[in-house]
């Protein structure tokens, strides 16, 4: 037993240490793990092959692609441009105008792609642009853009929490995305709030207050953009459609938007789109499908069972278990990928959050909550390089000044971790 706990988390980890793929470091495990239990000979390909390919024969997963494509198509210079618009519009006046306009116009764009790095790459280069054109300095603004971008996998729809609910037990997908609203908007408060602070600090500049003529006439142009979180969320709401097909519903009005209507994408770019959704579809699906072997091997060598029974021995309060979590989830975040964290650490946890009576969604809110903060500590922060590459900005500034954002994060974390009823709230009112 001693062994395979060395083999699943030891070997692992140094695997990623020498530079494996995420999919490629826990398939070897897996075969190692089968050879351990069953030796060269009479190694189970069948049992491997069923595993790999059932995993991937999901109505859940659909909604992956679907989501990727209408992130894609809307993610055009035209739309963001019309959004952030808006946003510095109505917000725009506050002190700190642009870095709230900044913050708002992630959580209308979380709305469309619900993947936090195409948030920081394809409103970063426009908020950043425009934040310094009003004299805000570079580090600042690539740091709001940075940490507005983790709101991104928190609001519907969110890829991630798609992942979770794939490897979770009797969890409703529609129930886990409407589940992010509250902690969304939370996250959103915060941070604006922090750069509310840090702004008259600073003296940095504000919009003056809007006209009722200039809301109008931005209103008007970005209102079709606008609708794309409105038709998914009250779609998911009402019970019209499922989240599979929220994500499908969510393509198909991107496609007319920016094909027909606003003309910002030609027919003739959208193979090249096609191809890129495809691509990383792909590699999503590919660690979806081998980390469900890893969490079959992890069962059967009963090793969240020894979880159980040690935590079980220290106590069996949901919350004190929620926090131990907590620490642990920062920690795999700041170096793993959050879709491979999620496939890896679900299937462990599961039955110790089962014997203490945590709630599934709950948990799902807590965990993609805590890997989205590791999006934004070194060294595998994928939304620090992506801004810092967008920004031309060093590595080291750029987590220099994302540091006073954290704070707020945290807090929304540890309120999201104390108080349950602000995940549940909504679900329950959706029952």
């Amino acid at each position: 037993m001693a062994l395979k706990l060395f083999v699943f988390v030891v070997l692992l980890i140094l695997l990623f240490c020498l530079g494996f793929g995420v999919p490629y470091a826990i398939g070897t495990v897996c075969m190692v793990v089968l050879v351990m239990n069953n030796g060269f000979a009479d190694f189970p390909f069948h049992t491997l092959a069923q595993k790999v390919v059932n995993s991937g024969n999901s109505f859940v997963l659909m909604a992956i692609p679907f989501f990727l494509l209408a992130g894609k198509l809307m993610n055009t210079g035209g739309i963001t441009n019309r959004i952030f618009r808006f946003c510095n519009t109505v917000i725009g006046w506050i002190p700190g105008g642009l870095g709230h306009a900044n913050v708002l116009a992630s959580v209308v764009f979380a709305g469309m792609s619900g993947s936090a790095v195409a948030d920081a790459a394809g409103l970063g280069s426009i908020e950043i642009k425009a934040m310094e054109d009003a004299g805000f300095d570079k580090g600042f603004s690539a740091a709001v853009t940075a940490a507005s971008s983790t709101i991104g996998p928190i609001i519907p729809p969110s890829i991630p929490l798609i992942v979770y609910a794939c490897v979770a037990s009797n969890v409703s997908v529609s129930n886990l995305l409407i589940a992010g609203i509250v902690p969304g908007i939370l996250m959103a408060i915060g941070l604006s709030i922090a750069i509310y602070i840090i702004s008259v600090r600073r003296h940095y500049p504000k919009m003056p207050f809007p006209t009722l003529r200039q809301i109008w006439d931005d209103f008007r142009k970005a209102v079709l953009s606008l609708l794309t979180p409105v038709i998914l969320i009250g779609g998911m709401l009402s019970g019209v459609f499922t989240a599979t097909e929220a994500a499908v519903v969510s393509a198909v009005y991107a496609f007319i938007l920016t094909v027909f209507i606003y003309r910002e994408v030609k027919l003739s770019q959208l193979w090249g789109i096609i191809i890129e959704t495809a691509r990383e579809s792909a590699g999503i699906l590919f660690i979806v499908c081998i980390s469900n072997m890893y969490g079959y091997l992890l069962t059967r060598a009963q090793i969240p069972a020894l979880l159980v029974k040690a935590v079980s021995g220290f106590t069996t309060s949901p919350v004190v278990v929620l926090l131990i979590l907590n620490v642990i989830f920062l920690i795999i975040g700041c170096f793993m990928d959050a879709n491979a964290a999620i496939l890896i650490l679900t299937p462990a946890i599961w039955p110790l959050i089962t014997a203490v009576g945590i709630d599934p969604t709950h948990l799902g809110l807590v965990m993609v909550l805590n890997l989205m903060i590791g999006l934004l500590t070194p060294p595998v922060g994928m939304c620090l390089f992506t801004v810092s590459r967008v920004a031309n900005l060093p590595l080291e500034q750029m987590i220099k000044s994302v540091l006073p954002f954290y704070i707020p994060l945290l807090a929304c974390l540890l309120l999201v971790t104390l108080f349950p009823s602000l995940v549940l709230f909504v679900p329950g009112l959706l029952a």
